[in-house]
């Protein structure tokens, strides 16, 4: 009975964290991936080279992997190792950060239609569903094909502005469910502005649903990024991206294997572990209805 109640005052976050742990592939995931990110943190530290360097364009290039250049090098005697390393910061921050903006528009767009409800509702659905019609990536190849030298703030800028589509409608459906219960009503009778309702008592509410789109967002962004370095239209040369490793190597792939190897399982084994504690973070939230 105790044990019941502790679980009852425990905040969605740290039931779905228990959880969470108390499966084997998921602590796997988190341990695998918080591996990845102290790699990216700490980058400069691990990496053994300048992902930049190119020491000996003549001599030094194209060598398969070694005890001095483990994952080998490029066509422009560039370490792969140390651009695996770096990519791995690049294709986080990206990730991350595009994630943000897209949690920022989607809460703040679904939230204010599932509240205001009638007509404001039905307009704002409306024009979601016009930009739902817009593929995401053909979008964003047209747009980055037209300005081909843009900076990575601004990549993860339009990445985060064409990714909250989604994220809006499940708001809006959890505030629809909400914003008629019985603390929101006890709310509203003691004089609680239209705002703090919002705020205070329904995004709250919303936390653990947000989590789990933002941990598979996160993922979604890293293989988008990576399929429009890919392309030659995502990050921009010399800096170091998964996508961009792939790119470099993709007219020799037989010959120069290791360097679409490498950068490939990393990236696989990211979205992976994303996806599995997604996955584990969604069972979580359904458990915890």
């Amino acid at each position: 009975m105790a044990t019941d109640l502790a679980r009852e005052r425990q905040s969605p976050l740290a039931l779905a964290y228990a959880r969470i742990m108390a499966r084997r592939s998921s602590r796997a995931a988190l341990w695998v991936l918080s591996a990845i990110v102290v790699v990216g943190v700490f980058a400069p530290l691990l990496a053994p080279y300048d992902p930049a360097a190119q020491p000996d364009i003549v001599g030094l290039k194209e060598l398969a992997p070694s005890w001095s250049h483990p994952f080998g090098t490029d066509s422009y005697s560039r370490d792969v190792l140390s651009r695996v390393i770096y990519g791995a910061r690049l294709s986080l921050i990206i990730g991350f950060m595009a994630t943000l903006v897209s949690l920022t528009f989607g809460v703040a767009y679904g939230a204010v239609s599932g509240y205001a409800g009638g007509v404001i509702d039905s307009i704002m659905m409306r024009v979601l569903d016009a930009f739902l019609a817009i593929p995401r990536l053909l979008l964003l190849v047209a747009i980055l094909a037209a300005w081909p030298r843009l900076s990575i703030w601004a990549l993860i800028l339009f990445l985060g502005l064409t990714g909250w589509f989604g994220l809006s409608r499940i708001v809006r459906g959890q505030v629809l469910a909400l914003k008629h219960a019985e603390f929101v009503t006890a709310a509203r009778a003691l004089g609680a502005s239209q705002g703090r309702i919002l705020w205070r008592h329904l995004l709250p509410n919303l936390v653990s649903p947000i989590v789990v789109a933002a941990t598979l967002g996160v993922a979604h962004v890293i293989i988008l990024e990576a399929g429009l370095s890919f392309l030659g239209i995502g990050v921009p040369q010399p800096e170091a991206s998964w996508g961009n490793i792939i790119r470099d190597g993709s007219d020799q792939v037989a010959a120069l294997w290791w360097m679409s190897l490498f950068p490939g399982l990393m990236m696989v084994l990211t979205v992976m572990t994303l996806n599995v504690l997604g996955e584990s973070l969604r069972d979580a939230y359904d458990r915890g209805r």
